[in-house]
């Protein structure tokens, strides 16, 4: 393989609904950053049908070009044809690297892409950084995010799954313009069929500004009412450590970590969690941390903003009642 045909920085746009998924954005914006240091060209490719103006948002947000495929059956998510048609464009433009997030979408079809171009992939990573001789060093958390693993492909493109709240988007920006590639897709029969859509409860996590979580220090899955009754007080929403969904006490969309959902909310309030990697991989970057915790010892204290040592079933409903009365 001649890596010198390879050239430029390509973001796959998920649509749900016809909708560009946030995580694109956040590509788009690390993109921007590493296509100034190496003077590339940043794109986009989009599957879906009838965007229109939401074509022109991933131009709004950092695309200087963008690869768009327009038809019903692209509409929603058909595996085998996004695979397919993706696969065809990266073989024709040759982008050195593609990013795409790490959702429930992109974990599924990048392994896919990856195999159909025949090269190497990096999946959840948490960073990105431009090495040496400009090449694409892909960090992800290993061993349970006990440590950072820093990787680089030497097959092109560079790939990597990046998860959902981990880079920074540029701001909105109407005044950028690009040009629009009409691609014609090229439809193949499929051997997968929706059934049927189901909501998963309406727990988005990711989206919360004010985020209550809860660890082993809360006794049973009872006294997660306290932490609601928190939450509720601050408009907000509970997550939960590993552990708690291995229990079944909470379904997997609250947890919080390596393993679960990266969330970046204004607050972050841990009640009774020690903070492991695993974990911390999760939420560090929360703009404001606050740890309730009876012991002082708790790694999460030195991540905390502000730290209160103390039972949590005494804490808490006076946290709840202050935050009421201040509301």
């Amino acid at each position: 393989m001649n890596n010198e045909e390879y050239k430029g920085l390509m973001v796959f746009a998920e649509q749900r609904e016809g909708k560009i998924h946030p995580v694109a954005y956040e590509l788009l914006g690390k993109g921007t950053e590493i296509a100034q240091k190496l003077n590339i060209e940043v794109s986009a490719v989009v599957l879906g049908s009838d965007l229109g103006d939401e074509i022109n948002e991933l131009f709004y947000y950092g695309a200087e070009k963008v690869y768009s495929y327009n038809h019903p059956v692209l509409a929603d998510f058909d595996l085998l044809n996004y695979k397919h048609n993706v696969a065809r464009l990266i073989n024709e433009v040759k982008p050195e690297t593609l990013l795409i997030g790490a959702t429930h979408l992109g974990r599924s079809l990048a392994p896919r892409i990856a195999a159909a171009v025949n090269t190497g992939l990096t999946a959840d990573c948490t960073a990105l950084e431009v090495g040496d001789e400009g090449n694409l060093v892909q960090i992800r958390p290993a061993f349970s995010g006990n440590i950072l693993a820093h990787i680089r492909t030497t097959t092109r493109p560079q790939m990597a799954t990046v998860r959902y709240k981990v880079m920074q988007k540029l701001p909105r920006d109407p005044s950028r313009k690009g040009e629009i590639i009409e691609k014609e897709p090229e439809i193949i029969e499929s051997v997968l069929k929706i059934v049927s859509k189901e909501s998963s409860g309406g727990v988005n996590i990711a989206e919360a500004d004010v985020i209550v979580c809860g660890g082993r220090g809360v006794k049973s899955s009872t006294d997660f009412e306290l932490l609601q009754d928190l939450a509720d007080a601050f408009g907000g929403i509970v997550g939960c450590t590993r552990p708690i969904v291995d229990d079944g006490w909470m379904g997997k969309e609250h947890q919080v970590g390596f393993s679960g959902n990266t969330v970046k909310p204004k607050l972050y309030i841990a009640v009774g969690l020690s903070g492991s990697p695993q974990h911390l991989a999760g939420m560090r970057d929360s703009d404001v941390i606050v740890a309730i915790n009876a012991d002082p010892s708790a790694p999460i204290f030195k991540l905390a903003d502000y730290g209160v040592v103390g039972d949590l079933y005494e804490v808490v409903p006076k946290l709840a009642a202050e935050a009421r009365q201040r509301s």
